[in-house]
């Protein structure tokens, strides 16, 4: 039997948007099962014919892809892709580094995936700071395809132009463009309700339960559960999370402030909102309705 690998990738990296996309996209084209396979960077011993029927929905008539935003700081899963589908086109998602990494760190805790505050899991997660590190992994990725197979695009637009941001999107993935409802229309901020959980080891363990599930193409037990009233037994229900302090927040600002300048450059747009967190608004100005959560 021939296998048939995807021909697009959205690699992100987490926290730009990729759920919102994968939900308006999963009726158009056919997508895993499971959201998340993590098949290039960290199930891959579990072979090709594992992943391959990760997409038991595929049709003929649809283009095949995943949406998988673990990818972008994997050099792995940037080889294995490389190696496997050439031909592939690639979707990058940038947004402002500080509120990537913030919203990224909260959703790590709210699912019990590490235990450590804040400036403790700066250190000790790897993650937090390399998924921020967009023009350093944008270029690698440009190295591994053809520079004509990356898109890179921007949180802002997508948040702000959901509609143009599609389309663009689907153009470049050679898709027919469709209309977006009202209800997709409608930006989802899904970080913005999360709170620590009541009782941090059973989240962990319900965590790795549902990997368990995934990895033998279970996948489809997770999402009824997390449909369920059950899954409030192990999300959520703890303390909420507290604002980044100034102080923190210029001093991470900085750390990202060589990727964003570099980024301005690679993409020829003006990045000068993310070289500070909160964004700085003129006196003049009110301030920006925040997205609904």
């Amino acid at each position: 039997m021939v296998t048939v690998l995807p021909s697009f990738f959205v690699i992100g990296p987490p926290r730009t948007g990729t759920t919102w996309l994968h939900e308006v996209l999963k009726n158009r084209v056919s997508l895993p099962a499971i959201k998340e396979t993590r098949f290039f960077d960290f199930n891959f011993h579990y072979g090709i014919d594992w992943y391959s029927a990760q997409f038991h929905t595929a049709f003929a008539n649809q283009p095949m892809g995943e949406i998988a935003p673990t990818y972008f700081v994997s050099p792995a899963a940037r080889d294995r892709i490389a190696k496997l589908a050439p031909n592939a086109k690639i979707v990058c998602i940038f947004r402002n580094p500080v509120e990537r990494l913030l919203s990224l760190y909260r959703l790590k805790i709210a699912y019990g995936m590490i235990p450590w505050n804040f400036d403790q899991a700066i250190v000790r997660d790897p993650e937090l700071i390399e998924s921020g590190r967009y023009a350093t992994n944008l270029k690698a990725w440009r190295r591994a395809f053809r520079e004509e197979q990356v898109l890179a695009t921007l949180y802002d637009d997508l948040r702000d132009h959901p509609q143009a941001y599609l389309d663009r999107l689907l153009d470049f993935l050679c898709i027919p463009r469709f209309e977006l409802n009202a209800s997709q229309r409608g930006f989802v901020n899904a970080s913005g309700h999360m709170t620590y959980p009541r009782n941090y080891e059973r989240t962990r363990r319900a965590n790795l339960a549902a990997d368990w599930f995934k990895a033998r193409r279970l996948g489809h037990l997770v999402a009824r559960l997390k449909k369920s009233p059950l899954c409030r037994f192990v999300l959520g229900g703890g303390s909420p999370f507290a604002e980044l302090s100034t102080e923190t927040s210029c001093q991470i600002a900085e750390v990202f402030r060589p990727e964003v300048e570099e980024l301005e450059i690679l993409l020829d747009r003006d990045l000068s909102a993310w070289k500070h967190y909160p964004p700085r608004i003129a006196t003049a100005q009110m301030p920006a309705a925040e997205p609904a959560a």
